[in-house]
């Protein structure tokens, strides 16, 4: 072997050396400590929703119109991000022998609008029934005559949402099986926004916010009108029937 060689290999033996001594070093230091404390989550009792459910004394204790203000704090919760713990478990357990929820929402079929988490609401604390374009129909009406005629619901909620699929499909004027006499439910609507000032088609929101608008309230006056048992119930001031629209973007149910 060759000096050149020999002083070669010194040099990289004292490489790996220094390499291998820097490693142990490192690997002996001890790792900061995580201070857990300031990682611990805390959440305030009234943001516990309970293991217990309501009972129909408390149900027929509450007033509408306190129901109504229950749903609307619950939504604000929901758009501040306020964080809720649902004991789920405890609660389906309760909920096995009996039901007696605040209110009943008819909502669309949009899988972007979680309705027992825009209210904040648990198991068993409201009835929710879905159908694309939140249009009514028999059936429609006879789950919420038993939530509320039935089961003590004392609100009905009809929520529409922005970017409905079902209202841009109406004014699209599309047609498809069953859908087609789906979409004649929100063609009413459609007829009710004639006078809308300006575009009246797909390519403006604005219009189709109209449209929307416009179904909800349809829907609410089909309930009423189509509906004695749960018209003479608002008229005996047993119920209200309430409407809104849920903001995509932003959470917040505007109610109108």
């Amino acid at each position: 072997m060759s000096i050149s060689e020999i002083l070669l290999a010194l040099s990289l033996l004292g490489m790996i050396y220094l390499y291998a001594r820097k490693n142990r070093k490192v690997s002996s230091e001890k790792p900061a400590k995580t201070d857990l404390s300031a990682q611990t989550l805390r959440i305030s009792p009234e943001k516990i929703i309970a293991a217990k459910l309501l009972t129909a004394e408390q149900q027929a204790a509450l007033k509408p119109q306190e129901v109504l203000a229950i749903l609307k704090k619950g939504n604000e919760d929901f758009v501040n991000g306020d964080l809720t713990v649902r004991k789920n478990a405890e609660r389906v357990l309760q909920a096995s022998s009996g039901q007696f929820p605040l209110a009943v929402v008819l909502s669309c079929l949009d899988s972007r609008v979680p309705v027992e988490d825009v209210f904040q609401r648990g198991v068993g604390d409201i009835f929710v029934v879905r159908v694309a374009g939140n249009i009514v129909n028999e059936d429609i009406l006879g789950s919420l005559e038993y939530a509320c005629k039935v089961s003590g619901s004392k609100v009905i909620v009809v929520l529409g949402h922005e970017n409905c699929g079902a209202i841009f499909s109406t004014v699209a004027k599309v047609t498809l099986g069953n859908i087609t006499p789906l979409l004649a439910k929100i063609q009413p609507a459609v007829e009710a926004s004639a006078s809308f000032p300006g575009i009246q088609n797909v390519t403006n929101p604005a219009y189709l916010h109209h449209v929307c608008a416009e179904n909800v309230k349809n829907s609410v006056q089909n309930i009423r009108s189509k509906s004695q048992i749960l018209n003479d119930m608002e008229a005996a001031e047993e119920i209200i029937i309430v409407s809104g629209i849920y903001d995509m973007e932003t959470g917040k149910v505007n109610f109108m």
